[in-house]
Parts: C-alpha cells; structure tokens; sequence
C-alpha cells in the first residue's frame, strides 16, 4: 500500500541472505552517489572555510554567526515545505544532535584551528568515523566482530600517534579540543543516525538548528559586541560556506544520497573526506604538509574500510 509521502518503487528486488532488498534504477543510483558525493566535498572545505573565517571573526562570533544563519535558512525551508513539528518524543534526540553536530563540534575545532593547521585537523578529526561506530555499538547494543574492533584501535593508534609526533612529545590544547569535537560529533551523528530512520534527515539537522535559536542569537549579539570584527572577503567567504554549505545544504545532499544509494556505498565515499580537506589546505591556504599527514590520513582511510566491510 503507497501513502502520500512514500518514496518512488525500486525497479526490482535482490535476495541476499534469504531476505529481499530494494534496488534502486540505474538512474537514481548515479543522482544518489553525486549528492553523497556533494556533501563530502562541501564537508572536506569545513576546516579551510573556518581558517577563512577566523581572518575576521572571533571563534564565538563564527560559531554562533554561522548556526545562526545556518537556522534561518533552514527555518525558511521548513516552513516553506510546511512540515510539521517532530513529537515529543523525539525532541530529546534533536536536543542531542543539536550539542554534539551544531554547537560542540564547530566551536570546539574553531578554537583548535586558531593555533592548529587545518591539515593536523583533518588528520585528528579523519576518525570521526570509527568513533560515531563506536557510539552507535553503546547506543543501539551492536556486537561489532574482532576485526572491526583491531582496525578501529589501529586507526585511533595511528592517529594518537601522528598527533603526540606532531605536537612535540605532548598534547596541545587544539589537540584536547580537537579530540573532545569527535566525541560530541559522534554522538550528535549517532542520534541523527537514529532519527533519520523516523523523518527525513535534512529535517534532522533543520530541527536541530531551529532548536539552538534562543541559544545562537544572544550569544552573537553579544560576541559580536566583544570580539574584534575586520570583514575581508576571506572571512565573509569563510563564514557564509561553513553556515550555508557545510552545515545545511552539506547536510541535505548527504542525507538525500544515502538515502539513494544506502549507508554503506556512502560512507565509502566519505573515505575521501580527510584527504581532500589535506588538498584544501594546500590550494587555499598555502599549508605545507608533512609526510606524516598524508600518510596519517592513508592509514585512517584504510582501517575505515577495513571497519566497514567487518560491519557488512
């Protein structure tokens, strides 16, 4: 039986394991894998976008700036569409996704890429992946075999290892944030992982931004009031990619491809995430990378792969 809202039928069915999966056309396959596609580039030009903006914005004032403009857009989009409020029930999560993807984790690497090249970033914040794996096996009980558990902790080890080498033996404060930013975003991508099973994504990450409004518009006004402002064309650049493309439209292409092409197909995209953000960093920002931080990044990718063919 077909509802109003329910999606277009696949053109045929594949058995696997005795069960029965939707495949979807030819067609919607490539549209699928070019807008999963899309929200990686658009998330790769975080980390450089964010150094843009730094050139004329203080950390709080981006941050807040950036949500608050990220939350109209998408309050426009919603209204637009006239979609519904999301139950009760459902708050509590978007509350959750709300701390970890919309405020923790840009205001903790904004602070981390004021003293951190975006290409150290990138290597720190590549296992993003294996850390939200990490968070879904609490939440939902999953029993993730042995050889995803031995590549998760080769790829952490790795990654601990780069930032120790590269920091000089210890830590650095942009390391702790850094590190603090992949928990709060694991946590935030579990929960929208969990919600986006109930409502559309985008609706996700567009509920979660209208929900920081009482919070994001006070705090700029007022850190606009006390931090330096000096608009360069880098700077506003900077600001309105990381409001506009990463933290909605990013969002609603990725979304809209995984729910095209599945979650497996599109996290083997995102394998590419850090490399390119390494590529960024050189084009626009001029950075000289180390042999450590591409190598770094290759290590990562693969213990991901490796980690996603053990979860089937």
């Amino acid at each position: 039986m077909r509802t109003k809202n329910s999606a277009t039928a696949p053109s045929s069915i594949a058995v696997t394991g005795g069960k029965a999966i939707p495949v979807a056309p030819a067609g919607t396959a490539f549209g699928g894998t070019l807008q999963a596609a899309l929200g990686v580039a658009a998330f790769s030009l975080t980390f450089p976008a964010t150094a843009w903006g730094l050139e004329s914005f203080g950390p709080w004032s981006l941050v807040a700036v950036r949500s608050l403009l990220a939350a109209l857009i998408a309050g426009v989009c919603l209204l637009a569409l006239r979609v519904p409020l999301p139950a009760r029930r459902h708050w509590a999560g978007l509350a959750v996704v709300a701390a970890g993807v919309v405020l923790g984790f840009p205001l903790l690497t904004t602070l981390a890429l004021q003293t951190s090249t975006t290409a150290h970033a990138a290597v720190v914040v590549g296992l993003l992946p294996l850390t939200t794996a990490l968070f879904s096996a609490l939440r939902v009980g999953t029993r993730p075999s042995r050889t995803f558990w031995t590549a998760a902790l080769a790829g952490a080890a790795a990654v601990v290892a780069f930032t120790v080498q590269q920091s000089g033996g210890a830590l650095t404060t942009a390391d702790l944030y850094l590190f603090a930013a992949l928990l709060v975003c694991a946590a935030g991508y579990t929960e929208g992982g969990r919600l986006a099973r109930v409502m559309p994504g985008w609706q996700v990450i567009g509920w979660a931004l209208v929900l920081c409004l009482p919070l994001t518009a006070p705090v700029a006004a007022v850190a606009l009031s006390y931090e330096p402002v000096h608009l360069t064309w880098h700077g506003v650049t900077g600001l309105l990619w990381v409001a506009a493309g990463s933290q909605f439209l990013g969002m609603v292409v990725w979304y809209r491809g995984m729910a095209a092409i599945g979650i497996p197909k599109a996290s083997q995209l995102q394998l590419a995430q850090p490399l390119l953000t390494l590529v960024w960093s050189v084009l626009l920002l001029g950075e000289h990378l180390t042999v450590a931080a591409p190598l770094t990044a290759a290590a990562v990718l693969v213990c991901i792969a490796v980690t996603q063919r053990a979860r089937g």
